[in-house]
């Protein structure tokens, strides 16, 4: 009698674990591995206890309480209660960068070895230049705006 409990919460504890992997915790696959892991081995010893002819009673039995629990919880609709309903319409810095334009002059306030800060404007924007290094503290001027990619290159103080 001892080893069907033990059998039993094995099972049940293995499918309560993947119902909460499914409903509670999607993607972390731990709960679901584990809880397959015990039933997998509530069905192995129910085959080395019983032998193979309950062992495929139960195998079938726990295949088929999985598939109904499932089939019942998308009928449900259960998970209608975790889906996300709205949608963000907004954009990350959204016209940050619109009032750049081709020929703005700035301060470079990073080395640019390309990559780097420049202020244009008293705002700082991460800028580009076309490979060359361009030390910190240099004047720069916009050569090319596309989306947040902002090429520049040095100037030439008059």
């Amino acid at each position: 009698m001892g080893d069907w409990i033990s059998i039993v919460l094995l099972i049940l504890i293995g499918l309560v674990l993947i119902y909460l992997e499914l409903l509670f915790v999607p993607g972390t696959t731990i709960l679901g591995l584990i809880g397959l892991g015990l039933c997998v081995v509530g069905i192995y010893l129910t085959y080395d206890a019983h032998g193979s002819s309950t062992g495929n009673w139960v195998l079938v039995g726990t295949a088929l309480v999985s598939l109904i629990g499932l089939v019942f919880s998308f009928r449900a609709k259960s998970w209608n209660r975790f889906s996300l309903k709205s949608t963000n319409q907004g954009k990350f810095n959204e016209g940050y960068y619109s009032d750049l334009t081709v020929e703005m002059r700035g301060l470079a306030t990073s080395d640019l070895k390309p990559i780097g800060k420049a202020e244009f404007n008293n705002k700082t924007y991460e800028v580009r230049s076309r490979g060359e290094h361009i030390s910190s503290g240099s004047s720069v001027k916009i050569a090319h705006v596309d989306g947040n990619k902002i090429i520049v290159e040095t100037t030439t103080t008059n």
